[in-house]
């Protein structure tokens, strides 16, 4: 029987890629997004839904779950990929900022997963991959909001599988280091220093050190890691991918908190 995964955040990027990468393995894919109506590429492939989901509205999140399965019967994979990154001193981020990054990358992540549980427990199997980063590793400046919401992912994921291993279920982690995406686009949310001048300086050099850092473009790349966790049958939890992310993930574990804060200093030119 064919499987089926659904695909939260499809409509660009990682998740895109995804989708695309799912069909083209003979899968039912449910691409969900907040638009749909905006989709063009994606509509015009055979056994690909197109369905509304905003993480943050339950309501839509039901509403995708159970198109999908009136659609195709089961859903055996959850890919939980949509997601932005808030950018800014923590001291400028208003109560608004701060909720909005962790009702999307966070509390959302947990909606749309515990709406696919009561299925994946009757099935007896399911596979749910949490698409994370280096950034629920390691931490760069300016961006606590975002990190603390990846910290948070990946302390949820890996302590849900103690609950959901035994059910036939299991957890995974895909870590992307640096890629050219609507990430550093329309996914971007820069909310900045507010009136101090204290942090201008140093946030300045950030923003332009995002700007020249070394992205890959290759996204199918992270698709191809998303597809390997969703395939490999094994109890991996995580998958780090990209030409940066090894590298900086292995230089975390060598070196002691002080020195790889010097690292990340020098690096960013703050």
């Amino acid at each position: 029987m064919k499987k089926t995964v659904l695909i939260t955040g499809a409509s660009s990027g990682f998740g895109k890629e995804a989708v695309k990468l799912f069909h083209k393995n003979n899968w039912n894919v449910i691409a969900t997004m907040r638009s749909p109506e905006k989709e063009t590429e994606l509509s015009a492939l055979d056994q690909v839904l197109l369905t509304k989901l905003d993480v943050t509205d339950k309501a839509s999140i039901q509403n995708a779950v159970k198109a999908g399965i009136e659609k195709f019967g089961q859903i055996d994979v959850l890919v939980n990929n949509a997601g932005y990154g808030a950018f800014g001193a923590l001291e400028a981020a208003s109560d608004a900022e701060i909720k909005k990054q962790f009702d999307v990358n966070l509390f959302g992540l947990i909606d749309v997963t515990k709406a696919l549980l009561p299925l994946m427990r009757e099935q007896k199997s399911g596979v749910i991959i949490n698409v994370s980063s280096i950034g629920g590793k390691v931490t760069f400046p300016f961006s606590s909001l975002y990190h603390a919401t990846k910290f948070a992912l990946e302390g949820l994921t890996e302590s849900i599988q103690y609950e959901l291993n035994p059910l036939g279920i299991q957890l995974k982690i895909v870590e992307p280091g640096g890629y050219k995406t609507e990430f550093a686009g329309r996914s971007m949310a820069v909310y900045g220093v507010g009136e101090s001048g204290d942090y201008k300086v140093p946030f300045d050099k950030f923003l332009q050190s995002i700007e020249h850092w070394p992205m890959s473009e290759n996204l199918n790349e992270v698709a191809e890691a998303i597809y390997e966790a969703a395939t490999d049958g094994t109890e991996k939890l995580r998958y780090p991918v990209g030409h940066d992310a090894e590298p900086i993930l292995e230089a975390r574990h060598q070196m002691d908190d002080v020195d790889f804060k010097k690292m990340i200093v020098g690096q960013l030119g703050i």
